[in-house]
């Protein structure tokens, strides 16, 4: 029986999955990796234990679970988007790849963000001015590295560019991706003139951009063996994990939108028009040209929640993450909705829509005497959503949202489903297919080969398997939460920058 093969390079794990014709999944394996923080507010990964992880899912889902049964026909690509890895004129990293996490380009944000070349590059890019953004990652290497080291770098590629470039020695970037670069203009498909000039950098520092559906790429040979792979197998670009989860949810037209948990999170709609705001608050990333995904990202989702498990749930020699998480939300859920007059500022990580604030710092708010661990857990679980929410409410008020699709391996878990629908007020629907990245290239890969006409087509194919209905108490009362939510975290704004400051 044919399959395809989906990577999706994610932000703590790498993915392989393989799907039949029908886009059913018929086996996975992962592996996961660390991230470093040498310095406050930088977040770095290894490239080349990225890559190994990678070689280590594929094997494995190869060898223990397609055995002879299945024959691979496709394989396909997601990542997480706005990472930078230097390289040079061999390939070769030149330092650790630099991932959406890290705020040191703050300085570099600020400046740029407030000047009419900012506006521009948001115009033209859609990629919001925020240290998240390659655009700024670069120009903070440009300023603090030494001219020699900068003018040293052959190429400034993501990480899953260097993943395809090992696989197969070509270096090329998908719209999707390239599009949440800050660099490309998502208009005319090409990289953006003004973008470069203000790095001091030429197109040919930058690679080739194809079509997400680009299929030209061709796997070494030594890894068609490594893998037992025909040599007829299509090896097709991708595109970003939030364009590709919207795919996979079945939302590709107007009028539904996605909401994803993961170890981040985000809001998005789709649309044949990108969503023009004038206080740069959301993002524009192509899916494929004249579609666009549009929405707002958060730091901080189910890493904010790991966090809290880390450092006041269970540990020990044998940690087992997931299990320690249902344990804590298991705490939770004997916890009235408001968690007891408790409410939680997730921003561990800064944050991006809709304060697009680096210096954000998390704060529990209302403690008493009377709180006890549960509260703080049931605090932290709609903390996160209130945030989501609050990019949810702006997103409203451009598009009309008639349904709530949810995906990620936090949103999808039945306590930050139900409060999803609670805080929204609205019914939220999970499909079967949890890992909605994985299933969107999955969807992509299965309409290159002919299986669907186009990717509306695909999206339809898309069933819901599990609703859940809001509680109008808890609705009403979650409201007057949020409203406490906003007002904090845009009032704290000046002292988060003086905490910020103290930290050094």
């Amino acid at each position: 029986m044919e399959c395809v093969i989906t990577i999706d390079i994610g932000t703590t794990k790498v993915k392989a999955s393989a799907f039949d014709f029908s886009n059913n999944l018929i086996g996975a394996r992962q592996g996961s990796y660390p991230t470093f923080h040498p310095q406050p507010d930088y977040s770095e990964q290894d490239p080349e234990q990225i890559f190994l992880t990678v070689l280590y899912a594929l094997k494995g889902l190869i060898n223990d679970e397609l055995s002879k049964k299945y024959r691979p026909v496709a394989l396909v690509f997601s990542a997480s988007m706005h990472s930078v890895l230097p390289i040079d004129k061999h390939g070769v990293p030149l330092r650790n790849a630099v991932i959406w996490a890290d705020n040191r380009g703050r300085d570099e944000a600020t400046t740029l963000k407030n000047s009419e070349l900012g506006a521009k590059l948001y115009e033209q890019t859609g990629t919001p001015i925020h240290p998240m953004s390659p655009l700024v990652k670069i120009r903070w290497f440009g300023t603090n590295s030494p001219t020699a080291w900068f003018e040293k770098v052959f190429k400034f590629i993501s990480i899953k560019e260097y993943i395809v470039y090992q696989l197969t020695g070509q270096l090329v970037v998908d719209h999707s991706l390239a599009s949440s670069t800050g660099l490309f203009n998502i208009h005319h498909l090409s990289w953006e003139t003004s973008a470069l000039d203000y790095l001091g950098i030429k197109t040919q520092q930058l690679s080739e951009p194809v079509a997400i559906d680009f299929d030209e790429l061709k796997l070494k040979k030594e890894y068609l063996r490594l893998f037992r792979l025909p040599n007829t197998l299509k090896v097709i670009a991708g595109a970003s994990d939030g364009c590709l989860a919207t795919l996979g949810a079945g939302v590709v037209t107007e009028g539904d939108a996605t909401i994803t948990i993961g170890s981040s999170g985000a809001v998005r709609v789709a649309a044949k028009q990108v969503l023009v705001d004038e206080k740069q608050r959301f993002f524009n990333y192509i899916l494929t040209e004249g579609t666009y995904i549009s929405g707002g990202p958060t730091n901080n989702g189910g890493v904010v929640f790991e966090w809290f498990v880390q450092q006041f749930g269970a540990s020990g020699l044998h940690f087992d993450m997931d299990y320690a998480v249902q344990q804590l939300l298991m705490e939770a859920e004997r916890v009235p909705a408001g968690a007891g007059g408790l409410l939680f500022l997730p921003y561990l990580l800064g944050e991006r829509a809709p304060l697009w604030n680096a210096n954000a710092r998390g704060a529990y708010m209302g403690v008493n005497i009377t709180h006890e661990r549960r509260h703080f857990i049931r605090a932290t679980v709609e903390g996160i959503v209130y945030e989501v929410y609050s990019i949810g409410k702006l997103l409203q008020q451009y598009r009309s949202i008639e349904n709530l699709y949810i995906n990620g391996a936090y949103a999808t878990l039945p306590l930050f489903a139900q409060i999803l629908s609670d805080v929204f007020g609205k019914t939220v629907y999970i499909n079967d297919k949890h890992d909605s990245a994985s299933a969107g290239a999955a969807l992509l890969a299965l309409t290159k080969l002919g299986k669907y006409e186009n990717l509306v087509a695909a999206a339809q194919t898309i069933k819901s398997v599990e609703t859940y209905s809001a509680n109008d108490k808890n609705h009403h009362r979650y409201g007057q939460f949020s409203e406490i939510f906003d007002r904090l975290s845009h009032k704290l704004a000046d002292d988060f920058d003086a905490l910020v400051a103290l930290q050094g």
